[in-house]
């Protein structure tokens, strides 16, 4: 069941992402697909999308002179290294790199006090840097598909307008707790993290919606989630949980349960029938 859930949620993140750099630079901007053709123009160049582009490493090294740059994507560019100057685009407000070999984040964040959104995927990067904290705008953080353990810095909690968070397919060296101090956290994903045990805390998550814990193994959801008390959207799928607490149902405002993969009885799906009447459950 779990590995049948992974391609579907890869598929889902793959288009979602799409849409996000749509989102960023200036309305109508060209997206430019080349970095030679980027080059030649230099000024006013504000999206750059180089999936699936083989790199010259000479052209690689000059992108730092794209100073208008805002949004930049990699993919698949058979690089491990960020070009040389990176910090020089200081007015990016996206970057997002997939099936690339990077080791570690940007080495020098502080630069990019801009930046709104970052994702990495297929990286080796084993840990979240405490520099992050200087990403004071940061609203989302996109992170997954390593062969490594994954650390989180405490520093985390200092984003205080970071709303997404997803945390998908690589093995958390602890309990993500600070990612349960984010405030304005909207939408949070740990799919396939190895995440044993949720917070008691959900009063601190007065603003999430959107909670998807997939593919571990959770065998027990705290009484306190009804503290949260916007969620309208929960999945649950392919964990261990065989009952849910009845305060879910002081959850008024969710429409969609999602407990498929796990050993939930049809007894305890009737009970939560009753409980949430106005909520599709899937099971």
């Amino acid at each position: 069941m779990k590995n049948l859930l992974l391609p579907l949620c890869l598929l889902s993140l793959f288009g979602f992402s799409q849409k996000e750099f749509d989102k960023y630079g200036p309305l109508g901007s060209e997206v430019y697909t080349d970095v030679k053709t980027a080059l030649s123009i230099e000024k006013n160049v504000y999206k750059l999308d180089l999936s699936f582009k083989k790199l010259e490493p000479k052209q690689y090294d000059k992108l730092y002179k794209l100073s208008d740059l805002q949004a930049l994507k990699l993919s698949s560019n058979e690089v491990s290294a960020y070009p040389k100057n990176f910090e020089a685009l200081f007015n990016l407000v996206y970057f997002a790199s997939y099936n690339n070999k990077f080791t570690s984040f940007p080495p020098n964040l502080k630069p990019f006090f801009t930046l709104q959104y970052i994702e990495l995927q297929h990286t080796k990067i084993d840990s979240i840097p405490a520099q992050i904290a200087c990403l004071t705008k940061l609203q989302t953080l996109k992170f997954g598909n390593t062969d490594d353990t994954l650390k989180l810095p405490t520093t985390l909690r200092f984003l205080k307008k970071l709303a997404d968070v997803a945390i998908e397919n690589c093995v958390m060296d602890s309990f993500p707790k600070e990612l349960f101090k984010l405030p304005m956290l909207n939408y949070l994903n740990l799919s396939n993290t190895n995440t044993h045990y949720l917070t008691k805390h959900f009063e601190r998550l007065p603003n999430l919606e959107i909670l998807i814990i997939e593919n571990n193994p959770i065998k027990k959801i705290p009484f306190e989630i009804y503290k949260a008390q916007k969620l309208r959207f929960i999945s649950l799928r392919g964990n261990s949980i065989e009952k849910l607490p009845d305060s879910i149902s002081q959850l008024q405002n969710l429409t969609l349960l999602d407990l498929r993969g796990n050993p939930v009885s049809a007894e305890e799906i009737e009970k939560l029938k009753i409980l949430l009447p106005g909520c599709e459950i899937k099971f």
